[in-house]
């Protein structure tokens, strides 16, 4: 076996100087010839009619082009179709100047082209637009008796609802030793990425568009644009090989993407549009969710009864749905379970994918039950975990492709010091802030989609290994590198990636913590096929030494074919290209194996472990360190993985102390609309944090047996600090984020 070169190894990001030096180019800033700019108008109302729209001062600005409405836009192939895009759920997608009926305040209703940005907007200001308001409905408590089930649809495969009840429930409750019953709320969170959202759209003549826009999938981009406008889809080229920041917010098409699009095709002109900050809160969140959760418990510690239901927010016109109350009964074996998963339709718009989207918010539930019943015990939290490890996914009684989270557990706890913890409530102080520690398990699915990349060794010696993958700054670029590198037996900076358009073979959306695992293996897959034609082609060299040679009995490095038994026999790639006088190069496509995948539960696990202060008189809460253990099978780069899990900490932290998107449901709209009033840590709010990668070879989930890790950092933090205040001061606070005031 030859030892791995880069998996493994911990390799500067390849476009860092790029970064932070400015060099990296993003979607607003293609300055093209002729370039004209929109600026987008958005509803003020929550629901009602658009009357009569005054457009007159606007049209008198010098350098405004043309204002677009649901009066004049053009009629387009999608007005007539369901679905335009990969993440659509169930329902009626939006449709951005569809008519005069506004369905959500901040709907988008106008765009003001002008020769500027600052026209544009200026003349936006200018357009005077009368409404009739009817009657809406914004508040997700007052309408709990509106709640449905999900739609079922093609989201649902990704999303399981939740699994049907097993055994009896009521009976093994009330017959349990010790219980636990809480309700919980989670506000609604906004992505807020650094990089607004912004597309510069190049009208290149004859139904063709080159677009720069801020995605996580350029693929999913081009097909909504084709789909939607009535294009060729080889007259469609979205690029994005830079994305500042997305966490969700990027998987779905925003609507300043169709405005774009439109109207340079309208106007057959270079077009940018761009939002402000406040209208990055005018489309997808984190969606309100409130939980009731009932656990039972026997007297030697052994979970009997598991009850857990959920009631979130959805649109009028989508089901959006996420997994919140599935993870308990994968973590934790017990006959007797009751789930349950309702939506409430209201006069907002679609929740969006946010960072372990259902997994943040449902594993807050579970494991503040799971620590309120250690207590009730006198049992040791971790312990009590232990106590009711799972071996097998007792959910749907199968075993797991791999899990570690035990040595999660044990290793998080040595690192921790949780051994030397004072286990009495509200009894450990450093001056006048009172102690706790606390922690949590995670969880998070390992999801498996199909793929594709190509691989070429040029006439000049250089490796090229292309996908349409994207990089929302989680290391893609370099890691995908990395994985090349591996495979072809050559240094990391020998191969050029080229990635982020649409252009080039197919790639999933950038999201799920599936991307090292889907992409990654159709890169190793095709990396794998350039191998064997190299190689066959080797064999064609007058007076090869590997014509009687099999694969399998040499390796490759350093740009060359090397005979494993005897270094010295090799062929270089050099004489290769020499005597073939042409590129060599193969495509080739990750399809998953689906008959052995479903015969396993396959997830990512991590344990969090946390100490706050509390500040007795004020009721401030400040984490001053926390230690995640992650088993996530193959580490393919532990310096960038190790600042996924710590960014996905330090949004743990924003989650349970700080981040809140505050609606007021009167006028149906969010009013912390800006950075100043949307809370989210600072430097000063992050302490000592440190990250444990566990050791996990897992063989089914995908070539590389890498499970993703964009989310799990984050899954089982915020419960941990919950756990831990209630550990300092003695109260259950099961509202996110915590209030400071709600501790005084």
């Amino acid at each position: 076996m030859i030892k791995s070169r880069q998996i493994g190894a911990s390799v500067n990001r390849l476009e860092g100087q790029l970064k932070v030096t400015g060099k990296a180019t993003y979607a607003g800033e293609y300055n093209e010839k002729e370039l004209v700019h929109g600026y987008i108008i958005n509803s003020t109302i929550p629901k009602g009619k658009m009357i009569a729209i005054d457009e007159t001062a606007a049209r008198k600005v010098d350098g405004v082009i043309e204002i677009f409405t649901y009066k004049n836009r053009p009629r387009l192939p999608w007005f007539d179709i369901m679905y335009a895009d990969m993440d659509a759920p169930p329902g009626s997608p939006f449709k951005p100047l569809l008519d005069n009926n506004i369905k959500y305040n901040g709907q988008p209703i106008a765009l003001v082209v002008a020769d500027s940005f600052e026209t544009a907007r200026f003349a936006a200001s200018l357009v005077n637009i009368v409404y009739e308001e009817t009657t809406s409905s914004t508040n997700l408590k007052e309408n709990l008796a509106h709640a449905k089930n999900p739609k079922k649809g093609l989201a649902t495969l990704i999303k399981p609802l939740p699994p049907k009840p097993k055994g009896d429930f009521e009976k093994a409750f009330i017959e349990s030793e010790v219980t636990s019953s809480q309700e919980f709320y989670h506000s609604a969170e906004h992505h807020n990425p650094i990089e607004l959202f912004a597309t510069t759209t190049i009208y290149e003549g004859d139904g063709k568009l080159t677009v720069y826009d801020k995605t996580q999938g350029t693929s999913n981009c081009q097909i909504y644009i084709a789909n939607v406008f009535g294009l060729r889809y080889s007259n469609v080229q979205v690029i994005s090989p830079f994305v500042g920041g997305g966490f969700g917010s990027g998987l779905r098409p925003q609507y300043q993407l169709f405005l774009c699009v439109m109207a340079s095709l309208e106007l057959k002109m270079n077009v940018r549009v761009s939002m402000d900050r406040k209208q990055m809160f005018t489309f997808g969140h984190r969606p309100q969710t409130l939980q009731t959760v009932n656990f039972g418990a026997d007297a030697t510690g052994k979970l009997t009864a598991l009850s857990h239901k959920a009631i979130a927010e959805t649109s009028r016109f989508e089901d959006y749905t996420e997994v919140v109350v599935n993870w308990g009964n994968m973590l934790y074996p017990v006959k007797n379970t009751l789930l349950d998963y309702q939506l409430v339709p209201l006069d907002l718009y679609t929740p969006l994918d946010m960072r372990a989207p259902g997994g943040s918010t449902g594993l807050h539930a579970i494991e503040t039950a799971m620590d309120e019943l250690a207590y009730k015990l006198k049992i040791d939290p971790l312990e009590f975990r232990l106590i009711n490890y799972a071996e097998r996914d007792d959910s749907s009684d199968k075993p797991f492709s791999s899990k570690e989270l035990k040595e999660c557990y044990l290793q998080g706890a040595k690192k921790f010091g949780w051994d030397e913890r004072n286990p009495a409530v509200r009894d450990t102080r450093r001056g006048n802030r009172l102690v706790g520690q606390g922690m949590s398990s995670g969880i998070w699915d390992v999801i498996a989609l199909p793929a594709k990349a190509s691989a070429k060794l040029t006439k000049k010696g250089n490796l090229i290994i292309k996908s349409a993958v994207t990089d929302i700054g989680t290391g893609t670029y370099t890691i995908m590198s990395q994985i090349a590198a591996d495979e072809l037996g050559v240094d990391v900076n020998d191969i050029i990636f080229r990635y982020g358009d649409s252009k080039m073979p197919l790639s999933p959306i950038q999201g799920g913590s599936y991307t090292t695992g889907v992409v990654g293996s159709a890169i190793k897959a095709a990396c794998i096929a350039l191998k064997k034609k190299l190689f066959k082609k080797a064999k064609l060299i007058p007076q090869s030494p590997f014509i009687s040679i099999r694969l399998k009995e040499v390796i490759f490095e350093n740009k060359r074919i090397v005979l494993k038994k005897n270094p010295s026999v090799f062929t270089n790639f050099d004489e290769i290209l020499h005597n073939y006088r042409k590129p060599i190069k193969v495509s080739k496509s990750n399809i998953p194996n689906v008959l052995t995948l479903k015969k396993y539960t396959r997830a990512a696990h991590s344990a969090a472990f946390v100490e706050v202060e509390v500040d007795e008189q004020l009721g401030t809460i400040n984490v001053t360190r926390a230690v995640t253990a992650v088993a996530a099978g193959t580490i393919i780069n532990p310096k960038t993985a190790r600042s996924q899990i710590l960014g996905g900490m330090t949004w743990g932290i924003s989650k349970a102390l700080r981040e809140e998107s505050l609606l007021d449901t009167n006028l149906g709209k969010f009013i912390n609309a800006n950075l100043g009033e949307y809370h989210i840590p600072v430097h000063a709010d992050i302490h000592e944090l440190d990250v444990i990668f566990v050791e996990e070879k897992d063989e089914i989930i995908n070539e590389l047996g890498s499970k993703g890790i964009g989310e799990i950092g984050l899954a089982s933090m915020a419960p941990a600090i919950a756990n831990a205040i209630f550990h300092a001061t003695g109260k259950r606070i099961n509202n996110f984020p915590i209030h400071f005031d709600e501790l005084l």
